[in-house]
């Protein structure tokens, strides 16, 4: 009995193709270059301080000025990709389920380079599942495809078999080959000749290990990678460049048809769904896109009339859905439009009863006696003049002029502000009540009468229905203008 052999799994065969995905704008290059924005910098000093304390840790010049540039560029690349802290102390009592022990460590060239060499040596497993799938799918060898098909079919026509699969796909495939390797057959073999499989066995088991570097399997791998890479991003092209008109609501009457459409039939499917014989369906589906991919087929598929059939066959289906959305589907087209508030605030000395009312500031909160800020002793808050008075972000003036709001008693109401007094006719001014409370004859008034004399001006908030009370002004009043404004459009950054 031999030791145990090691090998690599890697795509000895023919290399992963690219897919060619035949559209207008073909001439474009593969991968656009979208312009990095980021304005994250690193202040001079403190890039100096860290090219200085670096150069004095190297060990020689000549690795030390290799260390120092893989140094700078993880240390400037840091700063563009900060490392998250979600938790600043380190509890006694370590939770594995708690999101503070997840490592995520910063972006590192070194960590890279080393992630993607390993990632490479490992890779190739998939690459020859992979060219297993385009072997079985482009009929190489049809006897394979039709046995493939044979299995789908017993699955699709009676689905508890889908258990079966995966035990039945790791005895033949990987049980079997791994007996077999320890127990190869003689070198005069023949294939139409049998053996036997007894006895001990005469070579060591199989293992699976990554491709060495700079071995040919791992420049296999590194092929079949660049070739997979471009056809995720053509196949990813394709589906923006064939889904993004229809979706984005670009075409808004387009985009509401076919999301009415998908609506009905959701609804029609939550329905009905149970009706559909879901078996015959995978089975009819998996037979025609095996079959579509048998070399006859494909040859008249790309055959320039089957191309021209095609091409005219989706623009006649755009040019339905487009008159259909024109027809059935209408849209607004005047923008959303709203009504915004000013209060201008007036104020005056509270001791001062004959004294008038002087303007004080433009608010968007009327300042009311019972508010919070009032109680607080905040002072309000606005612009001092009408011009200085900015619309909300995203919105725009719609009218030329502020109008002052004739309705005062339904904004009074609706805000359910007490203790004030309403002009309905005039200049609208919504003013403040004055209460003041004589208690005179109970004993905490006669206890205060002193320091009521000596405070002349002190003053008690009452509620606006005790009107046997005797009132005078406030200090404060105000009023409401209105405004109309509406939505600006957003444009969006990249199309500039």
């Amino acid at each position: 009995m031999g030791e145990d052999s090691a090998q690599t799994i890697a795509n000895r065969d023919t290399p992963i193709p690219i897919v060619a995905v035949t559209s207008p704008d073909s001439s474009k290059p593969r991968t656009p270059v979208v312009p990095d924005e980021s304005s994250h910098r690193l202040s001079a000093s403190k890039l100096k301080g860290k090219l200085e304390s670096l150069s004095t840790r190297s060990e020689s010049p000549s690795r030390g000025s290799d260390r120092v540039s893989d140094k700078v560029f993880t240390m400037l690349l840091q700063q563009v990709l900060p490392e998250q802290d979600y938790q600043d102390e380190t509890p006694t009592i370590k939770d594995r389920r708690s999101r503070a022990y997840v490592d995520r460590p910063a972006f590192s060239i070194p960590t890279m380079s080393s992630n993607f060499r390993r990632f490479n040596s490992r890779i190739g497993v998939a690459f020859v599942f992979e060219n297993r799938l385009i072997r079985l799918f482009t009929w190489r060898q049809p006897t394979q495809t039709l046995s493939f098909l044979a299995v789908y079919t017993f699955i699709c026509l009676d689905p508890a078999l889908v258990a079966v699969a995966p035990l039945a796909g790791c005895l033949f495939f990987v049980m079997v080959p791994s007996f077999l390797a320890r127990h190869p057959p003689p070198p005069t073999y023949l294939p139409t000749e049998l053996y036997p499989l007894g006895g001990p066995p005469i070579a060591g088991a199989r293992t699976i290990r990554p491709a060495p570097e700079l071995s040919k399997d791992f420049f296999r791998n590194m092929r079949d990678l660049q070739n997979t890479m471009e056809d995720f991003s053509r196949a990813h092209d394709a589906v923006l460049a064939f889904l993004t008109p229809l979706t984005n609501f670009s075409n808004e009457a387009l985009s509401s048809m076919i999301y009415i459409l998908l609506l009905l039939l959701s609804c029609l499917l939550f329905i009905s769904a149970h009706l559909l014989p879901w078996r015959y369906i995978f089975l009819v589906g998996g037979w025609a896109f095996t079959l579509l991919g048998h070399p006859t087929i494909q040859d008249l598929i790309s055959s320039p009339t089957t191309q021209t059939a095609i091409s005219e066959k989706e623009h006649e289906s755009r040019s339905f859905l487009l008159t259909l959305s024109k027809s059935d589907i209408e849209l607004v087209t005047s923008p959303e439009t709203r009504e915004v508030e000013i209060f201008e605030l007036q104020h005056r000395a509270l001791h001062d009863e004959h004294g008038e009312y002087e303007s004080y500031i433009f608010s968007p909160r009327p300042y009311a006696p019972l508010s919070p800020s009032r109680i607080a002793g905040d002072r309000p808050k606005g612009a001092a003049f009408f011009e200085d008075v900015q619309p909300p972000r995203g919105w725009r003036w719609s009218d030329k002029k502020w109008t002052l709001d004739l309705a005062s008693r339904e904004w009074v109401e609706e805000r359910c502000v007490t203790g004030v007094e309403v002009e309905i006719e005039g200049e609208r001014w919504v003013t403040d009540l004055h209460y003041e409370m004589l208690e005179e004859d109970s004993p905490k008034g006669k206890k205060g009468k002193k320091s009521k004399d000596k405070d002349p001006e002190k003053v008690v908030l009452r509620r606006a229905w005790e009107s046997h009370k005797p009132a005078r002004k406030g200090e404060w009043r105000r009023r409401r203008w209105v405004r109309g404004v509406e939505r600006v459009p957003i444009t969006n950054p990249y199309d500039s």
